[in-house]
């Protein structure tokens, strides 16, 4: 029996992988479970198990190289079983996986034409005209933006090619601008009993545990409870559904040098704090290795990225989709604040959600930064 090895689908927005390396040679046993090859995709790279048992007859994608879900990459066959004659291997490669065709795109005829003449790529532009139809003035100020670019690519510069975890991150904020109607809300958050608490807790679990606890732990710990409160926040978008999901997996942004990557704490609202600085030590140091699983790096349901560190405050991240929010943490700054008709000065903190509006409405999401600002002002709830 012959089996195709396709290019997996791993997470809802993964449309091609990259094949790193095979992790077994032509000729070789495969047993079914066994790894097969490293792929790059969303961000992460994986081990990919063979789901069959076999002989790998033929790699037909060699490393290096990216291919759509669900291309054949290599054949299985069984032990003497030979390889197909030339015609049928040609056919069985070539089918393709169903793809749904796009909805027509609405273009003006000297819109067309002129896009042809130039080699303009329409499905790239969004039209100005009624209903979004692109117009002629659409392909104008591309062909204008073209030269522009010509003019700048001529100056002296360091260039860095747009490939590899760059490629993918900039493909995916690309298409979250696009498609996501972002809306930002802020808070100030009076941080003086988190920063106790934490002071109270760091020398004692850093001695049993080994982990210093960090305040993205006590975030993802207070975000998941407010999660539990707010589950409307806890959605992905997918084909114009929203699906509000019983589990809350939260992504925390981890920069590295050439990119970044968005490990996830899976059911964080049932886990310790403990638990989840000990989780989120080990996730952050495995990606900063390039060593977490796509399960440790998809799935996710919401995600905090914190730049407090930078001195940031207010901030418009980009969404992380298919979910419908994300939480920027501001840096904690010391400020007055007028407190019984007192000044007093505290060390407070600027919350940022950014929120796709066709999924969630403001009093919602307002409501989730309430709850959250309530949480964190009284965080001794997050030992219970």
């Amino acid at each position: 029996m012959v089996t195709k090895v396709v290019m997996p689908k791993y997470g809802w927005t993964m449309t091609e992988g990259k094949v790193l390396k095979w992790l077994k040679k032509e000729g070789e046993l495969v047993k079914k479970g066994e790894p097969l090859f490293e792929m790059e995709s969303e961000k992460t790279v994986t081990q990919v198990e063979a789901e069959a048992s076999g002989i790998l007859r033929k790699i037909l994608v060699q490393e290096g190289t990216v291919v759509p879900v669900g291309e054949t990459i290599a054949i299985l066959t069984e032990p003497g079983e030979e390889l197909p004659s030339s015609d049928t291997l040609k056919q069985m490669v070539e089918e393709k996986p169903q793809i749904v065709e796009e909805e027509k795109i609405k273009i003006s005829p000297a819109a067309r034409k002129l896009a042809e003449e130039h080699g303009i790529d329409i499905t790239k532009i969004k039209g100005t005209g009624p209903d979004g139809r692109i117009v002629k003035e659409d392909i104008l100020r591309v062909i204008e933006s073209e030269k522009e670019v010509v003019k700048v690519s001529s100056l002296p510069a360091k260039i860095i090619p747009l490939e590899g975890m760059r490629k993918i991150i900039a493909e995916r904020m690309a298409l979250s601008a696009r498609t996501t109607a972002r809306v930002l809300l802020t808070i100030d958050v009076d941080m003086s009993e988190v920063s106790k608490l934490r002071q109270s807790l760091l020398e004692d679990v850093e001695k049993k545990w080994g982990v210093r606890l960090t305040y993205t732990d006590i975030l993802v710990k207070a975000v998941a409870k407010a999660l539990e409160e707010h589950p409307i926040v806890n959605s992905i978008l997918v084909e114009d559904k929203i699906h509000v999901m019983e589990s809350i997996n939260i992504g925390v942004a981890v920069a590295l040098k050439d990119g970044l990557i968005v490990p996830v704490v899976r059911e964080a609202n049932k886990k310790s704090l403990i638990e989840i600085a000990l989780q989120l030590k080990e996730l952050i140091e495995k990606a900063r290795q390039g060593k977490l699983s796509t399960e440790e790096a998809t799935g996710g349901t919401f995600t905090i990225s914190n730049l407090g560190m930078y001195g940031v405050g207010v901030q418009m991240q980009i969404i992380n989709p298919p979910e419908v929010a994300i939480l920027g943490v501001g840096a904690i700054t010391d400020k007055p604040v007028v407190i019984n008709g007192q000044i007093s000065i505290r060390p407070m903190m600027t919350l940022s959600l950014v929120f796709d509006h066709r999924a969630l409405d403001g009093a919602p999401a307002a409501e989730f930064l309430v709850t959250l600002k309530r949480i964190l002002e009284n965080p001794y709830i997050l030992l219970i």
